[in-house]
């Protein structure tokens, strides 16, 4: 439950698709995790499309009785507006704004499957959480083993010496909504150490 371990973690932001055309087991982890989410007592922040997963989490969150948040850019507005017109609404000027309105709002990051803008926005925070200019829980929830392939990757990167395999343990890898939830709830920020690069 939250209150238990890092007790600054009541707003989470969710990362995702807004594609129509994912199965629907990706669907159900993102129905699974907005109610979970509303039901711990949890806010949640995510992109305000009423579509694909950002549709089916942030309904599920509203239904639940949770308190959703939706940051849209302006050229997203007219075509992908939130489907509960009770969901309190912020538009940004662009996207760089919505993604450091949704970073500064969080206090920790769940990302479900999702293509582009969802691997940028994961990756950025990974980035910061890293460059230490924040310290807040990061969750890939890995439904269908959907993020093995990046997983991968940043193995390789590790293996190849391009990151240092300290920084491979600044996120959390989850296999379903329960698991990532139980993770913030246990949540304890790193210590730093000394070295940012070395």
């Amino acid at each position: 439950m939250p209150g238990q371990g890092y007790t600054l973690t009541k707003t989470i932001t969710v990362y995702c698709s807004s594609s129509d055309a994912v199965a629907n087991v990706y669907k159900a982890a993102a129905h699974e995790l907005g109610t979970l989410l509303a039901r711990q007592g949890y806010n949640m922040i995510y992109g305000g499309s009423r579509r694909g997963l950002m549709g089916t989490v942030s309904d599920a969150a509203w239904e639940a009785g949770g308190t959703v948040l939706a940051i849209m850019p302006s050229l997203f507005q007219a075509a992908q507006l939130p489907h509960n017109e009770e969901i309190e609404l912020v538009i940004t000027e662009g996207m760089r704004a919505r993604k450091t309105l949704m970073e500064e709002r969080a206090d920790g990051f769940i990302a479900l499957p999702g293509g582009f803008g969802t691997l940028e926005e994961v990756l950025e925070v990974i980035t910061n959480k890293q460059l230490r200019l924040h310290d807040k829980p990061i969750v890939l929830l890995n439904t269908q083993a959907y993020y093995a392939p990046l997983l991968a990757q940043i193995d390789a990167g590790v293996a190849g010496h391009f990151i240092q395999p300290r920084f491979r343990e600044i996120f959390h890898v989850a296999d379903t909504p329960a698991d990532a939830l139980d993770y913030i709830a246990s949540y304890e920020p790193p210590v730093p150490d000394d070295e940012l690069f070395g």
